[in-house]
């Protein structure tokens, strides 16, 4: 065993690891039950929060999945407890997998080099730690500034309140047209997958919907991403 493989499998690394993931779930708790505390406030009954909260738990199980396939695969190249610390505060592997790579190189080597040295290795963590940094340092800094921003918008009445909601569906129909754009431009099977994803979804809320299904709303987003692979599944 090299001396990069003992750092990477290393006691205090783990320690370390798993006080960083302790703090996430910390943070978890404390903010559900901070909004649990606020529902009221903004006209939100217990039932309605907890129909929220699993809803949320249920459409993270998707994304959890894919990213437990590219993590297997990471923690061969940069080990478990900063594969386990990395994938539980930023939660994408594949952004991971860059900065670990790019990392890397900048020591002269590659990850899926056989004597990958304690250097590459070292090279490696600081850059995802330091690539994972601009968004939490963004959402720590500017989010209560972004907050009070959003309510001189919307305080003024009108169609100010109206044309603040487009703009943020519009945002995230941009940002799903991206990422599904970029599905796209893979190939045919892709392509296919993601149109059928495309019809499902309306046809699953309007089934919630017309029959007032309010699980079926819950599990929208893990049924439509059920079907995809399935689809995908029967193409490949």
């Amino acid at each position: 065993m090299n001396l990069a493989s003992e750092i990477m499998d290393h006691p205090v690394l783990w320690v370390l690891s798993f006080v960083v993931v302790l703090i996430v779930i910390f943070q978890a708790i404390v903010f559900i039950r901070i909004s649990k505390k606020v529902a009221p406030e903004v006209g939100l009954t217990n039932k309605e929060v907890t129909s929220i909260i699993r809803t949320g738990a249920i459409s993270s199980l998707g994304p959890s999945f894919a990213i437990i396939i590219v993590a297997i695969s990471l923690i061969t190249l940069i080990g478990e407890p900063t594969t386990m610390m990395r994938i539980g505060i930023v939660g994408s592997a594949p952004i991971e997998t860059v900065g670990a790579s790019l990392g890397a190189e900048a020591a002269g080597e590659q990850l899926s080099d056989k004597n990958f040295s304690a250097q590459a290795f070292t090279a490696a963590a600081w850059t995802m730690c330091l690539g994972g940094m601009g968004w939490l340092l963004v959402t720590a800094l500017f989010t209560k500034s972004l907050g009070r921003l959003q309510g001189k918008l919307t305080s003024g009445g009108g169609n100010r309140a109206k044309w603040l909601s487009v703009v943020s569906t519009a945002a995230m129909i941009g940002a799903f047209g991206y990422f599904g754009g970029g599905q796209i431009a893979k190939g045919m099977n892709e392509t296919i997958i993601f149109l059928v994803a495309l019809v499902v979804m309306p046809a699953i809320m309007w089934a919630a919907q017309r029959f007032n299904l309010n699980w079926l709303r819950e599990w929208s987003l893990g049924l439509v991403i059920l079907v995809g692979m399935s689809v995908g599944y029967f193409l490949i």
